[in-house]
């Protein structure tokens, strides 16, 4: 994997360690705070949802999913596991009401070789139940 792969594998790596290490609780304030998203609120952030880019064609990576009978495409994630050069993601469904998106969840999910990745892009913090 060429340096582009691992520079991705180490961002996911990071925002693993931040999902699992989010908390309920918004005591913290600073660099050592535990959680993600901003501070002053009181919803401590579990996830940081992130797009791929294919390497082979520069696109947006878009993944199919079905909840409750519907079927649709997203193209936001939620790294849920990384092993080696591979990671997993659980397909997010973002919904967008007066300006502000939320996710929930899908059933879905997906490996991916990190070598087929060429860039990731991460989106505001969210708290996903």
């Amino acid at each position: 994997m060429g340096n582009t792969g691992t520079n991705i594998r180490e961002t996911l790596n990071l925002i693993l360690t931040l999902q699992k290490n989010s908390c309920s609780s918004c005591e913290y304030e600073g660099c050592t705070k535990p959680f993600l998203g901003p501070n002053g609120t009181s919803i401590c952030y579990n996830t940081r949802p992130v797009t791929l880019y294919s390497c082979c064609t520069g696109e947006l990576w878009t993944m199919p999913y079905t909840l409750n009978g519907e079927a649709g495409t997203s193209s936001v994630f939620r790294i849920e596991n990384i092993e080696g050069d591979c990671a997993t993601f659980r397909i997010l469904i973002p919904t967008t009401t007066d300006g502000t998106t939320t996710y929930a969840l899908s059933p879905s999910y997906f490996t991916i070789d990190l070598s087929c990745v060429l860039a990731l892009q991460c989106l505001s913090d969210a708290y996903i139940i």
